[in-house]
């Protein structure tokens, strides 16, 4: 006896318990109770999270120097033919030139903040050979290398570009010129020349980029003061924050808002120590991100004893390091005020530095109105300083 089943298939009557097995062979797998593929079930659907990468584990993709050899792209040879077409025996040469190499050039790109997508060796693309008909060869196709905003060219020991602008470009190494075809070659004496020229070939150079942090401040001051913590609240930046020094092992920039849409860039600067000058420590790594900063932030911390030890100490290491650097616009701030030997060394610091000092706490926020305010009026000062001077100030 036979009994219709699914989808019109005739089944004997003792086949009924085979049912399940002849679907799953008919749809290959069961059924999902929702859709992978509609919107809703989207949202069924769990975005796998970042881990979070450590600060030591971090310290691989900051780079902050890179030796790169650049090559620009080889010349198109030129075209050797002549013209023939019927009736048109002796048409004469017609092989144009062949085209130039591409270039390689540095792009300075604000979405950059390291040099560690830099490779160590780029290459222009190669022209194309000059064709028939007089056609010219292409020209090969330029290579752009994206750099962060404050990279130092060098080539032989000596500055040949610096990026400190965003969309800037430096061709590092020019494409060669693409070669003669025989149709350049053609004279009243030579009728028929058969000569043409290779193309020439790219400039090969090898250049040290170094990057240089841009910020309006810095954050200067000896390990466990707090800077990394006060980074942490005045911005959204998130540096590592530990109870041990050098916690921090490269620059953290972080932009501070204001209601006026004024963005103002701080940049954490790794602890500097004793000796600084002399490559002590993490030493002269992290002294030249000083440099770009317009005015600077001492962090001393108010809870050891003499704290304006601190600040003599961290001027005298940046002005072994650049003459006048310690001389920029600045403010002394006393962190860790939350605490009782804090407040006794308050006044004690005040009496002994003329540079004013804004005592607060970064763990607690305390106070950090009036730094945001001081803040404001460093920048300020420097935007009028650099328009006067018909210069652009550095914006955010």
């Amino acid at each position: 006896m036979l009994r219709w089943g699914w989808a019109g298939w005739a089944l004997p009557a003792a086949a009924g318990t085979l049912l399940p097995q002849l679907l799953l062979l008919r749809l290959g797998s069961p059924r999902l109770p929702f859709s992978t593929s509609c919107p809703r079930a989207s949202k069924n659907r769990r975005l796998r999270q970042k881990r979070v990468i450590s600060e030591r584990k971090l310290t691989r993709y900051f780079v902050d120097h890179r030796k790169v050899r650049v090559v620009g792209g080889r010349g198109g040879e030129g075209g050797h033919s002549f013209y023939s077409e019927p009736r048109k025996i002796y048409g004469g040469p017609d092989g144009g030139n062949g085209g130039d190499g591409g270039h390689v050039i540095l792009k300075a790109d604000r979405q950059m903040k390291s040099l560690s997508p830099v490779l160590p060796f780029y290459q222009g693309s190669h022209g194309e050979r000059g064709g028939r008909k007089n056609c010219y060869g292409a020209n090969g196709a330029c290579v752009y290398v994206k750099v962060p905003v404050g990279t130092l060219v060098k080539e032989d020991g000596k500055v040949v570009a610096d990026l400190t602008e965003h969309g800037e470009e430096y061709v590092a190494a020019y494409g060669g010129a693409g070669g003669k075809g025989n149709r350049f070659f053609l004279s009243n004496e030579n009728r028929a020349p058969t000569l043409f020229t290779p193309g020439e070939p790219g400039q090969e150079k090898v250049l040290h980029l170094e990057l240089k942090t841009t910020a309006h401040a810095g954050l200067v001051g000896f390990p466990n003061a707090g800077k990394s913590s006060l980074l942490r609240a005045i911005s959204r930046a998130k540096p590592a924050v530990a109870a041990y020094p050098f916690t921090t092992l490269n620059p953290h920039v972080g932009i501070v808002h204001y209601q006026d849409y004024e963005q103002i860039a701080v940049a954490d600067i790794p602890g500097l120590i004793k000796g600084a000058h002399q490559n002590r420590g993490l030493g002269m790594a992290f002294l030249r991100h000083i440099e770009r900063c317009r005015f600077l932030l001492y962090v001393v911390d108010l809870s050891v004893s003499q704290p304006w030890i601190q600040l003599q100490d961290l001027k005298y290491e940046l002005e072994q390091y650049k003459k006048g650097l310690s001389e920029r616009p600045c403010v002394v701030i006393g962190n860790k005020i939350d605490l009782t030997q804090s407040r006794i060394n308050l006044p004690l610091l005040k009496e002994q530095i003329d540079e004013r000092v804004i005592a607060l706490s970064a763990l607690t926020g305390d106070n950090l109105e009036e730094l945001f305010s001081h803040l404001r009026e460093l920048y300020d000062t420097y935007v009028k300083t650099e328009q006067a001077q018909g210069q652009s100030p550095v914006k955010w």
